[in-house]
């Protein structure tokens, strides 16, 4: 038997996803995880920051933390959605995650900077400046990340949000964040709505189904491929 792989169909800019943040990691501990990221807020979706997404935005931030304990820093709330200089671009995050990922396998550690820097510290995640300092964070060469997130901006980060959204067609993955274990027998939905804010018990339900049970079904959407629903 093969081992067990999870998808992970995310956004870095998908708000549910950073309530999910502690899902990802516990996960990590069970099975190898394969990230999909799906472009919510990329080409003609991406937005710079007004009060309208500002309002938009909170009343969905306010939900997530009731729902998973995830924090919202004051800098990303009376910083990052007052700086109307500030663009919400979900394809530069992308590219530098996948970056990360082909220069060592670390593309899961940058997203979770990412999603802190965004969520927590309000930085802007959509600028390259801002990409090579978080790599470096985590302990990337900048210079070697730099040559990378450049080349993975030429194209390569256009093409995996393409190849993602054909993935969630044919898996009937609706939106963000959405994971489906793959097992000897196929890809199976995983339900992990029922899970945010015990990552212990997703673990544990991870361990199971990784057995002969299989999860049949997705909850309720949390963000679409277009942006999140309250």
């Amino acid at each position: 038997m093969t081992t067990p792989v999870l998808h992970y169909v995310y956004d870095p800019l998908c708000g549910w996803c950073w309530g999910a943040a502690p899902l990802v990691r516990a996960a990590r501990a069970v099975l190898p995880l394969r990230l999909h990221a799906g472009g919510m807020m990329a080409g003609a979706q991406r937005q710079p920051v007004t009060p309208e997404l500002r309002a938009y935005v909170l009343a969905h931030d306010q939900r997530i933390a009731e729902a998973t304990g995830q924090p919202f820093g004051d800098a990303y709330r009376d910083g990052l959605l007052r700086d109307v200089q500030a663009v919400f671009d979900s394809e530069p995050p992308t590219a530098a995650i996948l970056a990360a990922e082909a220069l060592a396998g670390r593309g899961l550690d940058l997203l979770a900077e990412l999603q802190a820097a965004h969520y927590v510290h309000g930085r802007r995640i959509a600028e390259p400046a801002v990409l090579i300092e978080l790599a470096g964070a985590i302990g990337l060469a900048r210079a070697e990340f730099a040559t990378e997130l450049g080349r993975q901006s030429l194209g390569p980060a256009q093409a995996h949000i393409q190849q993602t959204r054909s993935f969630m067609a044919q898996t009937g993955a609706r939106g963000f964040p959405s994971f489906l274990l793959e097992t000897d027998a196929g890809l199976s939905r995983v339900d992990a709505s029922a899970y945010l804010g015990r990552p212990r018990d997703f673990a544990a339900a991870l361990k199971g189904l990784a057995g002969p049970a299989t999860a049949e079904a997705f909850g309720p959407a949390l963000c679409d491929a277009n942006g999140c629903a309250l």
